[in-house]
């Protein structure tokens, strides 16, 4: 195969595909499904609203090629169902915000406004990178904390000598 690990994984159809393409990841080891994990990140970030169904198909079988995604790093025991949370997240948001309001610059917010901790801002984004940052950081909210997606409407941009 002449692809990304990616696209392999998309492109693996028959049994036959499959099972070599699951024995050349195991066989690349951490760095080749890191490959497949930073593509399918890719993916997520720029998915568009008629491709949920199908990242969605091409997640589960990831999941059902490398059920244990631990045996490849300890970080990546529940990857599979963080990434799942990424898709249900951003397919909400996604569903909330009409494809006319998507252009433009858009800005993600994270505060806990009970702690000392800086303010974290991520600006200068287009909607499905801040739909994926949104997505990605959701889950891992600190009591108190709070995320915002944010259009930015007026800006005014200062450089210093």
């Amino acid at each position: 195969m002449n692809h990304s690990s990616w696209e392999s994984l998309i492109y693996a159809e028959s049994e036959q595909e499959q099972a070599e393409y699951q024995q050349m990841v195991h066989h690349g080891g951490y760095s080749t499904f890191h490959q497949l994990l930073e593509g399918i990140k890719h993916k997520l970030k720029y998915m568009q609203d008629a491709e949920i169904e199908q990242v969605k198909g091409w997640l589960d079988k990831g999941q059902r090629l490398f059920p244990e995604p631990g045996v490849f790093s300890p970080s990546w025991l529940h990857i599979w169902d963080e990434l799942k949370q990424i898709i249900s997240i951003k397919s909400d948001i996604m569903s909330r915000i009409p494809l006319a309001d998507r252009d433009g610059e858009w800005q993600i917010l994270i505060d806990n406004p009970l702690s000392i901790q800086e303010i974290v801002c991520h600006p200068a984004l287009s909607f499905d990178e801040a739909a994926y940052l949104y997505s990605y950081f959701r889950p891992g909210l600190e009591k108190n904390e709070y995320i915002r997606l944010q259009k930015i409407i007026s800006l005014i941009t200062d450089v210093g000598d």
